[in-house]
């Protein structure tokens, strides 16, 4: 553990060493200045795993992201490890239980990306319903697209209702927007809120599979985690109306991908919007000809304003690990701290 001097920063003397796999801003890592020294790549995007291994042997913190998994070869090469510092809610890319095994903390950030993901969620929602992306696409395109009273019409959101799978932050966040859109919320979760919550959004809460037999629109917001991988297969999607959108902004093992494309194909439901998928960054290819699915690539937080408050969360989490002076997003509890 660091020395800290009477204005409670980390004595230069002990000055941790952080290793950051991406190359994140500087605007949001000023915190760190004069206290900490940080690593990150200097002419990419990113350190390969070959790289990371390499480097950490010398770092007490290291810093992944959603897309870089560390897993136990690295977790044993970083010998001074105390701290894995995610950037991102989600922790899949960790493994978290061999983490705890050898001591090492590991923290997430879940306040900065809920705003940005209920957002993004409920922009692929109207892009899929309303046609945006494909309108755009096709008015492109020399065939062009419909402009007649009825051709290629899309479906409507006012008055529908919006099932949210995983009704935590990032769930009623989104109910907040389909709300004041005219929305009815109905809402599965592995425990039912207090009254005072559902109250708020005028939400009811049902089984998971009153959920896809009623929703016109189902909005994954669950983390990946044994319980929920592959959660939505072909009984799930078979459940689902013809006319329903699926719209997942979780993590795309959530969903079994060929069962989704063979639902999409045979206009078992009417579209879907992902962010997420099972293989990232590789999109299985039928899902690229398909003009039912809006397909963006993990880019709910992808906005300069949004990642920046993300790597503040971020480094605060380190700071308060090491000095007390904020609060800490904690993903597991070791028995020394």
């Amino acid at each position: 553990m660091a020395r800290f001097n009477i204005n409670g920063t980390v004595c230069n003397t002990e000055m941790k060493k952080i290793l950051s796999a991406y190359r994140l801003r500087p605007e949001g890592l000023k915190e760190l200045e004069g206290k900490y020294k940080i690593v990150l790549p200097k002419d990419k995007s990113h350190f390969t795993k070959e790289e990371v291994m390499q480097l950490i042997p010398d770092f007490e913190v290291f810093i992944p992201a959603f897309n870089f998994y560390t897993d136990k070869e690295i977790i044993d090469r970083g010998t001074k490890l105390e701290l894995i510092s995610n950037y991102g809610v989600g922790f899949d890319n960790i493994d978290v239980d061999y983490a705890t095994k050898k001591g090492i903390a590991v923290t997430n950030i879940p306040y900065s990306v809920t705003e940005p993901t209920a957002e993004f969620a409920f922009g692929l929602l109207l892009a899929t319903a309303r046609g945006i992306a494909y309108y755009d696409r096709k008015i492109r395109t020399p065939e062009g697209v419909s402009w007649g009273m009825y051709g290629e019409a899309g479906l409507p959101v006012f008055g529908k209702t919006l099932g949210i799978i995983g009704m935590g932050r990032i769930g009623q966040a989104l109910a907040r927007r389909a709300v004041a859109s005219g929305m009815k919320i109905i809402y599965h979760n592995r425990r039912r809120l207090d009254e005072a919550i559902e109250k708020l959004y005028d939400a009811g809460y049902v089984s998971l599979e009153t959920l896809l037999k009623e929703a016109d629109f189902v909005s994954l917001n669950v983390p990946s985690t044994p319980e929920t991988i592959r959660m939505i297969g072909e009984e799930q999607l078979n459940m689902m109306k013809p006319t329903a959108i699926l719209i997942n902004t979780a993590r795309g093992n959530v969903v079994d991908e060929k069962a989704l494309v063979k639902a999409l194909k045979e206009k078992k439901i009417w579209g879907a919007g992902l962010d997420v998928f099972e293989n990232e960054p590789h999109i299985s290819p039928e899902l690229l000809e398909l003009d039912n699915v809006v397909l963006t690539p993990h880019a709910a937080t992808k906005t300069v304003e949004y990642r920046h408050n993300m790597a503040v969360e971020m480094v605060r989490n380190i700071i308060g690990f090491y000095e007390g002076t904020y609060p800490v997003s904690r993903v597991n509890r070791l028995n020394d701290r």
